[in-house]
């Protein structure tokens, strides 16, 4: 039985992970962050598919053909959470569950960044927890998927 696939989109400026504001950030990279996502993707079963761009376009196109390719989306769209209802519109017609990732709490920064657009369309939102918080949007975006078949 071939595995359910995942979508696990990242937005701009997290290609930078590492280096960028480590004090908020952390040390880990985005490729650190996908090793282990992939590993426990393993162990849950799951596939992903983990993209970054720091295109608003892009990030959209993506998740329009996530309605064809995945059964799941787990995303941080780090300043677009706070300003696209575009990718809003995307993420609620694509129909698929879909779990919101920050790595910082936002809700401890900038007032600007206590609203989300992509929470309108979560079935779930993890914050502060760093990259950690993606491997439990993998063990949660797995319950879903369970549950929707």
């Amino acid at each position: 039985m071939p595995s359910s696939t995942v979508l696990i989109l990242n937005g701009p400026n997290l290609n930078l992970l590492g280096v960028r504001e480590p004090q908020i950030y952390g040390t880990e990279t985005l490729a650190d962050i996908e090793e282990a996502c992939l590993e426990r993707a393993r162990r849950l079963g799951l596939a992903i598919d983990f993209r970054q761009s720091n295109s608003e376009g892009e990030l959209i196109d993506w998740v329009q053909e996530a309605r064809d390719t995945a059964e799941g989306i787990i995303i941080n769209a780090g300043g677009y959470s706070h300003t696209s209802i575009a990718l809003l519109d995307a993420l609620t017609a694509s129909d698929l569950p879909t779990i919101e990732v920050h790595l910082s709490n936002i809700h401890k920064r900038d007032g600007f960044r206590h609203h989300s657009y992509v929470s309108l369309a979560a079935k779930g939102v993890i914050v502060g927890l760093g990259g950690f918080g993606y491997e439990l949007a993998l063990d949660a975006i797995a319950r879903l998927i369970i549950a929707r078949n």
